[in-house]
């Protein structure tokens, strides 16, 4: 099953006060990239892996999809999700995504955002949501980046006249890492991007686009904090038809 830390309360007040779970898709700075590769969802039904307090279920709800299904591990996300929703088009339901079951062609999107990097059976998640999709279907989801997930480990590199400590990134080390992050011991899988990719093309789907995410000059300006992200990206966005 997986590690269902947003349940761990430590975890889940720190997660409640970070500005995307405060001010939503507005407090993620990613997401106007992202509302890119979703496009127009009306008419659409949409699962969302993953949907933590609903903030997608909800804007796609009011982008008039038909129908908006939000799964998640953890029951303190999907009480939140359903005390801050009314909309009759969106349905909650407590589900272990390293099992997902989804109904063959019930679905026009797919979209995840900053979860699939905790699933290990993630070759077998992305076999069934392309079985869910009506063709031409869409998979949108965001994870966190490589080379944000590959853990460093103190190490000796030749600087100058001496030697100086730099953080050696086991980049090519696949699988679990365990991360301080909100709470101790965060367990989340380390992949590449060549594997996401090539998982999904694995699973059947075409690759329609790829965004190592950064911010651009107007975030940078209205949020200075952001210039941290330039150094390496944070996130990785992936969207992929069936």
């Amino acid at each position: 099953m997986t590690q269902n830390i947003y349940d761990t309360p430590d975890f889940f007040e720190g997660y409640s006060r970070l500005a995307r779970s405060v001010h939503g898709l507005e407090g993620a700075p990613e997401w106007p990239a992202l509302r890119t590769l979703v496009a127009d969802v009306k008419g659409c039904d949409v699962v969302d892996l993953g949907c933590g307090f609903g903030w997608f279920c909800r804007w796609a709800a009011e982008q008039g999809a038909a129908s908006v299904l939000g799964l998640d591990v953890s029951e303190n996300m999907l009480a939140r999700a359903h005390a801050t929703t009314v909309n009759a088009a969106i349905r909650y339901e407590r589900a272990d995504l390293e099992r997902l079951q989804l109904p063959p062609q019930s679905a026009d999107l797919a979209y995840s955002s900053l979860t699939l990097h905790y699933l290990e059976r993630l070759p077998a998640v992305f076999a069934t949501v392309h079985q869910a999709l009506r063709p031409g279907g869409r998979f949108v989801f965001s994870c966190e980046h490589p080379i944000y997930t590959a853990p460093a480990r103190p190490g000796f590199m030749p600087d100058g006249d001496g030697r100086r400590i730099w953080p050696l990134n086991h980049y090519a080390l696949r699988g679990e890492r365990r991360t301080d992050w909100l709470a101790n011991g965060v367990i989340k899988q380390h992949r590449t991007v060549a594997d996401y990719v090539n998982l999904l093309i694995g699973a059947g789907f075409v690759l329609a686009h790829m965004d190592e995410w950064s911010p651009d000059p107007a975030q940078l300006a209205a949020q200075p904090a952001l210039e941290e992200e330039l150094d390496r990206p944070m996130m990785l966005l992936l969207a992929a038809r069936r």
